[in-house]
């Protein structure tokens, strides 16, 4: 049982504590417990037995504590075992320890299904949230109707404390952010990319500075109030080159953005998770792709605290089985 497997490591450590700390449970107290399982075992050997130890040992530690104590719990005999009148006294509250102990398990165990249901509050990028997170939440709320989900919208990185938020959904480096934790959900390419008839009309850029020619459309960050510049890796050197658009059209909303990339108004720069069933399609396709960046990781975001609690958890594992490979 449980509280036998659990006695048997507690007596084999010493655990040192501070005169702050809550008292540890004493070696005496221990094998008061075993000796409440012998006697519901009935023998030495089934008690043994059920705990995983040799009898044996079970015999010598019932031995230590009556030898301490200076009393006899139980009369041996070659079939049978008794208990004395000092035993008879011990197991009342021997067995109110061990029912304490199963108090506390039960305690435990509802905890654990509790920390399964209620509010979960997530916030992520706007554009991602709409086009990967909303498509699939349906399903996973029908699954799990104990979880509340509050989703908010943003791109700055928030107070996770301050707000209440579970977990934040963060693209890039998440260096200089003490006191959190992140789990890598997945990784995406950002890609340059137009619509073919687009590119019929004005050619095939086939390097970065061929962009020149080329109507641009950019992304002004609301974080920064900049147009986000583009980047690529050049397949001669490796070396990172960051272009600075010169667009003709600017959209601080990213969805806004790939729509007029769609409708064929130029070239713009996106990660492609914003545009996956158009780039599979053929309706808008990838221009520059061997000049294209690393894949950028995709990250949840928690306040790094000792436990977790279960409803966050299967938030964070629904959030990591949405698609993890961007081929496109």
């Amino acid at each position: 049982m449980w509280q036998m497997r659990m006695l048997l490591k507690l007596s084999s450590v010493h655990v040192s504590v501070d005169c702050m700390s809550t008292p540890s449970l004493s070696p005496g107290l221990l094998q008061l417990l075993w000796f409440v399982r012998i006697v519901e075992a009935g023998s030495f050997a089934e008690a043994a037995r059920r705990a995983g130890v040799t009898t044996s040992a079970m015999s010598k530690a019932l031995a230590r504590f009556e030898q301490k104590h200076g009393v006899r719990l139980l009369h041996r005999t070659t079939h049978a075992l008794s208990l004395t009148d000092e035993g008879d006294r011990l197991l009342s509250q021997g067995r109110h320890l061990l029912d304490s102990l199963a108090q506390i398990e039960t305690s435990l165990a509802e905890l654990g299904t509790q920390s399964a249901v209620g509010r979960v509050r997530v916030t992520a990028p706007t554009a991602f949230a709409r086009t990967c997170i909303m498509p699939e939440l349906p399903a996973f709320l029908h699954a799990h109707p104990e979880i509340n989900i509050e989703i908010q919208l943003g791109d700055e990185m928030a107070d996770l404390a301050t707000r209440g938020i579970d977990l934040a959904i963060r693209s890039g480096s998440l260096v200089g952010l003490p006191g959190h934790i992140s789990r890598k959900l997945y990784s995406f390419p950002w890609v340059a990319c137009a619509t073919p008839e687009y590119l019929q009309s004005h050619g095939v850029p086939e390097t970065p500075a061929d962009l020149a020619g080329h109507t641009q459309i950019g992304f002004r960050n609301k974080g920064t109030g900049q147009i986000d510049n583009w980047r690529f890796v050049s397949p001669i050197d490796g070396k990172t080159i960051r272009y600075v658009p010169r667009s003709k059209h600017v959209f601080d909303d990213a969805e806004t953005a790939w729509s007029i990339i769609r409708a064929g108004f130029g070239i713009g720069w996106a990660p492609a998770w914003l545009g996956l069933d158009d780039l599979r399609r053929g309706h808008v396709v990838e221009v520059l792709k061997d000049w294209r960046i690393a894949e950028e990781p995709l990250s949840a975001v928690r306040l790094e605290k000792r436990h977790t609690p279960a409803r966050t958890q299967i938030v964070m594992d629904f959030l990591a089985t949405l698609p993890s490979t961007w081929k496109i």
